[in-house]
């Protein structure tokens, strides 16, 4: 009998650099902070955090999101090798496709331009500090 999984439950990204990635993601998505990292916490809070390998993890309406800032330095992402293509982030409205593509714009993020990906499906495509393919899905119209 198959796993009854019903949806996900976290996402988390490999990362080169937390720093850079957090500025990315908190600029781009805004999501609120459940768990991070403090090098400053005493040793027991470092130990209950032990999971969060240095990096952060958000929450969001579609579950968790981390970083986990173990890549080496230099190293970027690849969809052409096995594990990760995309990550696609969902909107409710096509307008909300549009006020992303402005903050994008705002924050100096190359993207690509706004494109059906599929019957009633538009996507805006854009990457991380690491190179990571970013989407964010919505309705075409």
């Amino acid at each position: 009998m198959p796993i009854a999984a019903s949806d996900f439950h976290h996402v988390r990204l490999t990362v080169s650099n937390i720093e850079t990635s957090r500025k990315f993601y908190d600029d781009v998505f805004g999501f609120e902070v459940a768990f991070e990292w403090d090098p400053n916490a005493d040793e027991e809070t470092k130990k209950s955090l032990w999971f969060l390998f240095g990096g952060v993890i958000y929450k969001f309406a579609g579950g968790l999101f981390g970083l986990r800032p173990v890549a080496a330095d230099g190293d970027t992402f690849d969809e052409d090798r096995a594990g990760l293509d995309h990550l696609s982030f969902g909107v409710d409205t096509n307008q909300d496709l549009h006020d992303a593509v402005a903050t994008l714009d705002r924050l100096g993020i190359a993207h690509e331009p706004i494109k059906v990906g599929g019957p009633g499906l538009a996507i805006l495509e854009f990457r991380d500090p690491d190179n990571i393919a970013l989407e964010v899905s919505g309705p075409s119209e």
